[in-house]
């Protein structure tokens, strides 16, 4: 008995080093700011944000904290670019860089150089910035016990208006670098992801892999000058491609620094699972897998609430998740997308309280649920209309085009349409958004195409995807 416990001892305490190893390695200062500050610092922001844009200063394919940007405007650029290299039979090398505490290293006097002589940001506006960073301190609290205050020498204010807008500034010699090699990228914050395509052989994949490295390294050392340390262990790569050209080339390790990465099989990509044949088959089990463990745990507690508040449950724990950058599953296999399809059925049955004997079709029309494959149909529709109005990014709207005819149109439908592109391959080509969209795009109604608004838009068009997927119910 004696040494049950102390084995059992040994093991909690084990166990307890862990945790508190972990919780000392994630601590992240959080500013405490006051409602007057975060309203001073929004009419700062607007106006660098609208300094640095009419100039044309930012990093263009940097996605966070810009107005129309987002973690899927990203992901459908890099998807669409990654599966165009598939579509045309070359295989594509993809890093994920992670910076270690990257807001808190920020150093003040690299900032404000950067700020004036990148920037042009010099004078009362410099001086009020550099007032806004200088003389802050911090101190931990633990039960009520406080530390002596410590001055803070680097670092931009996690949890401010302005603090994300800084650093996005600070980094954006990043993109120069990158490009300086030749390779792809895209900046979300402190996610870096490189990308490569090359032809499937093992010579043309060792040439790829050494400029990566190559790239990588002068990544390190930019970030060595600039106070940033690259977070090793969360580094990953992966070597995308079809099955017969993936058994081409062997599975070599990439050298970060002094550590070597071996290719996985998946990894997430700002909250998105990429696998090694862009088949999203991970990426849905991942978010199956959480849906059904979310939608049990409110069976649970379903008596004891109103139907409106289990609504309320599903759409911000499962709906969501399905919704999300689901933009990138368009042409994925209907045995993939039917796994999502079940996931909402099942939610749509624990809200309505009908029995899995009972046809779905008519629950789904009477919670005005879209099916899954129109879920996705709207999701693109509504990025090409931002495409065409202004209210995405370049670097999406670029991958589109309006039709140019060479004489005058025959009749005013014909507008608004865009040039189809067609694949080489049904598997890769189809999925990218610069395929996807004008296909979908162009068997719109005139009058949706036309919309004067966006929410004319959105509402127009899930009435015509609405009466599509229920054409047979009552």
């Amino acid at each position: 008995m004696d040494g049950r416990t102390d084995r059992r001892t040994d093991r909690q305490t084990a166990i307890y080093d862990h945790i508190s190893m972990w919780a000392y390695k994630n601590y992240r200062p959080v500013s405490n700011l006051s409602f007057l500050s975060k309203t001073l610092e929004r009419v700062i922001a607007s106006q660098i944000i609208n300094h640095v844009c009419d100039n044309n200063l930012m990093e263009q394919l940097q996605s966070a904290y810009r107005r129309f940007h987002s973690t899927e405007t990203a992901l459908v650029r890099v998807h669409n670019d990654i599966n165009l290299s598939l579509d045309n039979r070359d295989c594509v090398l993809l890093v994920l860089l992670d910076l270690s505490a990257a807001f808190d290293t920020v150093d003040h006097d690299i900032l404000f150089h950067r700020l004036e002589s990148e920037f042009g940001i010099s004078g009362n506006a410099l001086k009020l910035l550099e007032s806004y960073i200088k003389g802050r301190s911090q101190c931990v609290v633990v039960n009520g016990m406080s530390s002596a205050p410590r001055t803070l020498t680097s670092g931009v204010p996690q949890g401010s208006v302005l603090g994300p807008i800084l650093f996005s500034l600070y980094t954006k010699p990043l993109g120069n670098i990158v490009r300086k090699h030749g390779l792809s990228f895209h900046l979300y914050a402190d996610d870096t992801q490189l990308y490569i395509s090359f032809k499937p052989s093992q010579s043309y994949f060792s040439y790829s892999k050494l400029n990566m490295q190559n790239c990588i390294s002068d990544i390190k050392m930019w970030m060595s000058n600039n106070f940033f340390k690259l977070n090793d262990d969360n580094t990953e790569y992966l070597i995308i491609g079809s099955n017969t050209n993936l058994n081409k080339l062997s599975d070599t390790p990439v050298q970060v620094g002094q550590n070597y990465i071996t290719p996985s099989k998946s990894a997430r990509n700002i909250g998105v699972i990429f696998d090694c044949q862009m088949s999203m088959e991970s990426h849905i089990n991942s978010i199956c897998k959480t849906g059904y463990f979310n939608l049990r745990n409110i069976s649970k507690i379903k008596k004891y609430i109103s139907t409106d508040a289990m609504k309320t449950l599903i759409n911000s724990l499962v709906t969501s998740r399905i919704d999300h950058s689901n933009s990138l599953l368009y042409g994925t296999p209907a045995k993939h997308l039917d796994k999502l399809q079940k996931l909402q059925n099942s939610a749509a049955r624990l809200i309505s309280g009908s029995s899995y004997r009972d046809h779905i079709s008519p629950v789904l029309y009477e919670l005005h649920w879209l099916p899954i494959v129109f879920r996705i149909e709207y999701k693109i529709s509504l990025l090409t209309y931002k495409c065409l109005n202004n209210l995405i990014p370049s670097y999406l709207s670029d991958l589109i085009y309006l039709y140019k005819p060479s004489r005058q149109l025959r009749s005013s439908e014909d507008r608004y349409l865009l040039v189809e592109k067609k694949a080489n391959l049904v598997s890769f080509g189809n999925k990218a958004f610069s395929v996807a969209s004008p296909k979908l795009w162009n068997k719109l109604p005139y009058i949706i195409r036309s919309s004067e608004s966006l929410p004319v838009f959105k509402s127009q068009l899930k009435t015509f995807l609405f009466k599509k997927a229920f054409l047979t119910s009552p």
